[in-house]
């Protein structure tokens, strides 16, 4: 009996553990996506675009995207994703949806250094495409290098057609880099980690069944204070 009793002791423990570890890795992810937001946007001159940034209708940044292995030359990455609420996308910066980049190397061979990647989701339709099950950029929805600089021409041809404009940041050098052939998803378990129950980044960026958590309240601020109206 008292055998019995110790291992449900144990197994209660891991229940009340587990989920409160993985609370605190999401959490961590939304202070390291903050940061890498916050630094690129603040590049003073070869940074992203602020009109750029104004069309946007979702931003989803991954920090310190890793290769994923020494022979085959993929990468994986976890970050999070915040949308303008709103029908027509003209709301406030929704809370954060959890993501996970996978596949694709983008010059990830080199050493494997880790690598920041910044995606803007430039309409609506490109956004409802990354909320799906699993998209495949360049296939599902169509992703282009993305300009750099404080402004570029409305009339850019990128601008105009490009559902998901892509950077990246690797030992300090910023630009745009080619994601063709990655896929993205909604990490719905690392959602239900953060959120305490089974969501996805349709019910959490759209729905709005819940709100912004204290470790992404600086993630969204940022987006809000660079860009609080949407520029269609």
């Amino acid at each position: 009996m008292k055998g019995i009793e110790k291992w449900a002791l144990i197994a209660l423990g891991l229940a009340v553990t587990l989920p409160v570890f993985g609370q605190k890795e999401e959490q961590q992810r939304l202070v390291d996506s903050t940061a890498v937001l916050k630094e690129i946007i603040g590049m003073p001159e070869k940074g992203i675009p602020k009109n750029l940034l104004s069309k946007a209708v979702c931003v989803v940044v991954y920090p310190s995207v890793k290769k994923a292995g020494f022979i085959v030359g993929g990468s994986y990455g976890r970050g999070a994703m915040s949308c303008r609420t709103g029908a027509d996308w003209g709301g406030p910066w929704s809370a954060p949806a959890m993501y996970a980049l996978e596949g694709g190397s983008f010059g990830l061979q080199a050493g494997g250094q880790a690598t920041d990647v910044v995606l803007l989701i430039m309409n609506g339709r490109g956004a409802e495409s990354a909320m799906s099950s699993k998209v495949k950029m360049g296939a599902d929805a169509s992703v282009a290098v993305g300009p750099v600089g404080r402004e570029v021409s409305a009339e850019t041809d990128v601008a105009l057609t490009a559902q998901i404009l892509s950077y990246s940041r690797a030992k300090g050098i910023f630009g745009g880099v080619s994601l063709q052939g990655s896929t993205m998803r909604s990490d719905d378990a690392a959602n239900k980690s953060l959120y305490g129950k089974g969501l996805n980044a349709k019910q959490i960026v759209r729905e709005g069944q819940v709100q912004v958590p204290d470790a992404g309240k600086a993630f969204v601020d940022i987006l809000t204070q660079i860009s609080p109206k949407h520029s269609s």
